[in-house]
């Protein structure tokens, strides 16, 4: 049986796996992988904003309880990070491919700066609002997947493609985190202030959290840096 305190530690460091594998497996997306993982990697210094209204989980030298912050959470977001821009490419099969300069200068792109800051931009305007810290994090990836599409409409079938698999691979997570740990869930969510809907033992922001993350992330990369993913 693990300790309380690193059931965190250990399901975090767990999401390392099969980024390791993608990146032994998958030599061509390394960079993509690499440059996801950096990129989503400092969102973990957002934790005391979830801590505890979303869920107070136990830490390695008890930090999220002390500071609201934790070392599980950048482990954690460095391995999504790179696992959700790749995960459709690995999947399909599909490369990155450099658009051509012409693409660039189409009328569409000519707000891409502002479609690349719209999640940045919504999520401390709506957090502000009276609702758990969570949902406007849903809000706001929400509103940067369809910032992508209507700046970059080529990535809308990586995008909803790259949500429902990064959905399906989160949600065993999840559920393996029950596994391991029974009860895990139950305590340190915070479902009283949230929908209450548990999909098996899974709490339904988590699959919201997933498909939102899995949307906008799976086109990150692209978007950012002038790249589409071709088979």
């Amino acid at each position: 049986m693990i300790d309380d305190q690193y059931i965190w530690l250990v399901w975090a460091s767990l999401f390392l796996v099969p980024w390791i594998l993608l990146y032994l497996l998958y030599p061509l997306h390394r960079r993509a992988m690499i440059w996801a993982s950096l990129f989503t990697m400092p969102f973990g210094l957002t934790e005391p904003l979830f801590v505890p209204e979303y869920w107070s989980p136990p830490s390695l030298f008890n930090l999220a309880t002390r500071t609201g912050f934790d070392i599980e959470s950048l482990i954690f977001c460095f391995a999504i990070g790179g696992i959700g821009a790749v995960l459709y490419n690995a999947v399909s099969g599909a490369s990155f491919q450099q658009v051509d300069e012409r693409y660039r200068k189409s009328p569409l792109h000519r707000h891409h700066v502002w479609a690349i800051a719209a999640p940045f931009i919504a999520f401390p305007l709506l957090y502000f609002f009276p609702w758990n810290p969570i949902y406007p994090a849903f809000v706001a990836m929400v509103i940067g997947t369809v910032a992508t599409l209507l700046c970059r409409p080529d990535l809308k079938s990586k995008s909803w493609w790259g949500g429902l698999l990064f959905t399906l691979f989160y949600w065993v997570y999840v559920e393996g985190l029950e596994i391991m740990a029974p009860g895990y869930v139950e305590i340190v969510w915070n479902l009283q202030a949230l929908s209450g809907i548990i999909i098996i033992n899974t709490p339904l922001e988590e699959l919201l959290f997933a498909f939102t993350f899995g949307t906008y992330w799976a086109g990150v990369y692209e978007h950012f840096t002038w790249r589409r993913s071709t088979i």
